[in-house]
């Protein structure tokens, strides 16, 4: 029986939202090597498995964060997912900016809430959680509970999952790096060579140089 997460990575891969690729390996913005890219936002062009996403998301929500009174998404990548769920669930939506607006308002969480507010994070990626944690001080800033934060993939790096506990932060992501390199080698996509860099990578990718 496929479990949940596999059954998005599947799809994520099907559609080339995360690729693989640990002979020649992508340069991420932090200057870290990755034998892995994820872009989660293809993901918003195929309406099908952008359904299946958006069912997922609610599932967590419902199940694991019923008692949130708002949804944020992280802008940018996060606004849809957030926008989609909180339509599906009936609840309020806003979404988080990097930065607070240069003009106007100068308003750094657009949209309507009210101070106490219990609010559920919306992310579209987590990899070491520092700019997701931002979005969490800045809800808490403005006086809202922040319950947790759901995202579609996360690469799993231990100093994401260490960030999130001193934080006080619940974090669940729908499918997650270990899962996709299992499903990877069921499938044939990566030889045993292959396989080892992409384990390599997990275990130290700040250090990773690849091949």
């Amino acid at each position: 029986m496929m479990t949940n997460e596999k059954a998005v990575a599947e799809k994520l891969l099907q559609i080339g939202a995360i690729k693989l690729s640990p002979d020649a390996p992508f340069t991420w913005a932090s200057g870290w090597k990755s034998p892995i890219y994820c872009d989660n936002r293809k993901t918003l062009g195929y309406p099908y498995i952008r359904d299946f996403v958006k069912s997922e998301l609610c599932n967590v929500v419902f199940s694991e964060f019923a008692e949130a009174e708002l949804l944020a998404g992280v802008a940018t990548a996060g606004i849809a997912w957030g926008a989609m769920a909180a339509d599906q669930l009936k609840l309020p939506y806003v979404y988080v900016r990097p930065k607070p607006k240069e003009h106007g308002l100068g308003n750094q969480i657009e949209g309507y809430y009210t101070p106490g507010q219990k609010v559920l994070v919306v992310e579209d990626l987590v990899s070491t959680g520092k700019s997701s944690l931002q979005v969490v001080d800045v809800l808490r800033q403005a006086g809202m509970e922040v319950m947790g934060m759901v995202a579609i993939f996360t690469y799993g790096f231990p100093q994401a999952a260490e960030a999130f506990e001193r934080a006080g932060v619940p974090f669940r992501a729908l499918t997650n790096y270990a899962t996709l390199i299992d499903l990877a080698i069921e499938r044939g996509m990566v030889t045993a060579d292959q396989q080892a860099l992409l384990m390599q990578w997990a275990a130290d990718p700040a250090g990773w140089k690849g091949l």
